[in-house]
């Protein structure tokens, strides 16, 4: 090993990130100094905590191009518990306030489970009819299917702005511009794009978004949503019921330390947007050059439209369970879920196209803002050295078997 490098190397920063130790100080004294709840504005402790979460709101506004308020805040920001309750708030909430237009709701295959099982809760216990759309082999649905898709009764269309496993961008700014045609309301799971690609809401024909702070440094269990105010002015029915908060959004007290830190996360990630995309760009594609001296490595995904920091790789004739067993002291995710019968290929990559048994040697490895070049060469040198021992053995065993 390389001197310096320390090991067990973390390239699984799609899954979650480390706590920028910026962010952890600033919301160090919202746990015992600045304790107050940020309703409470009728005592010292709660204004605190409320300037706070006002500061906060337009933090995350900033990050995505939203008009900000200094007095009460960027009105669009909704704070909830991550992207899943966002999510959940964005698609239940809109299809209820619209059902005197219609039940006809719009995503795809690739959809993240937090949306996919969503609109199919609507679809198989409220009445909703669901069209859920195929992906091209990049992983990109065609916005000609998405128009064609649209009916008089459609309400909501929600596609991810990136996907979560191979980091294909989707593309959200053509559909939204097909949505406005229609007068339908556009949501965007943003979870793996925000803090990794530009996102400007003041332009981007987007009416709802989802993001969660965990996935850019941001403490877990907490996120937002935003909320178009304006052309169109969207409404939603909320979910939780119990105080009015979040403009009557979402009950329930706020996380303020939470929230603190989802705003100092959006902050840094804004001010460090295009150098860190570079750098994290960078990076993968070194990963990736060496990876592919194994040879038999396929790409999965779009190679020029996706994520800078992400690379979703298949290895022929090595399952990626093996694979990742092999790289012990490597944290990254495989393209497959373990359940009690198996092995089940990535849903993702099975719906691009890719046969069952690629998808099942596939894996997953995404840099972040504590990779360094020299475990990004260690892991990638190991990669080549598991990958060949592992095929050697393979085939060993198959003379073998013949002999």
């Amino acid at each position: 090993m390389p001197f310096g490098v320390k090991r067990p190397i973390y390239l699984d920063h799609c899954a979650t990130t480390p706590v920028d130790e910026r962010v952890f100080e600033a919301m160090r004294p919202y746990f015992t100094e600045v304790f107050g709840n940020a309703a409470s504005s009728s005592h010292a402790f709660g204004q605190e905590a409320a300037a706070a979460v006002l500061r906060a709101r337009n933090q995350v506004a900033a990050l995505l191009g939203v008009e900000q308020d200094a007095r009460t805040g960027a009105r669009e920001i909704v704070f909830t518990s991550g992207a899943t309750e966002a999510n959940n708030l964005a698609i239940k909430g809109a299809a209820a306030a619209s059902t005197g237009k219609g039940k006809h709701l719009i995503t795809q295959v690739t959809e993240h489970k937090a949306v996919l099982e969503t609109c199919q809760y609507l679809r198989d216990h409220q009445g909703y009819e669901l069209t859920v759309l195929p992906v091209d082999r990049q992983g990109r649905v065609r916005p000609g299917d998405v128009k064609d898709a649209i009916r008089p009764d459609t309400v909501l269309v929600s596609l991810m702005w990136a996907n979560n496993e191979t980091g294909t961008l989707l593309p959200i700014r053509e559909v939204g511009a097909i949505c406005r045609e229609h007068g339908v309301l556009l949501h965007t799971d943003a979870t793996q794009a925000v803090g990794k690609v530009l996102i400007d809401l003041a332009a981007d024909p987007v009416d709802l978004l989802s993001l969660s702070a965990h996935k850019f440094y941001g403490p877990k269990g907490v996120g937002a949503l935003f909320v178009r105010r304006r052309d169109p002015h969207v409404r939603l029915v909320p979910q939780f019921h119990g105080g009015g908060h979040e403009r009557g959004f979402r009950s329930g007290t706020l996380n303020v330390p939470g929230i603190v830190g989802l705003g100092v996360a959006a902050d840094i990630c804004r001010e460090h947007l295009s150098d860190e995309t570079a750098r994290t760009a960078s990076l993968r594609d070194r990963l990736e050059q060496t990876i592919q001296q194994a040879g038999g490595v396929a790409i999965n995904g779009d190679p020029a439209g996706r994520l800078p920091n992400v690379c979703n790789l298949s290895f022929a004739g090595i399952r990626g369970d093996k694979l990742v067993a092999a790289l012990d002291d490597v944290a990254l995710s495989t393209g497959s879920a373990c359940n009690s019968a198996g092995v089940e290929a990535s849903h993702v990559l099975r719906a691009m196209g890719i046969d069952a048994q690629l998808a099942a040697q596939s894996i997953r490895l995404s840099v972040g803002r504590s990779t360094t070049i020299e475990q990004v060469d260690y892991v990638a040198d190991k990669i080549v050295q598991v990958v060949t021992d592992l095929r050697e053995q393979q085939t060993s065993y198959a003379v073998a078997c013949t002999a």
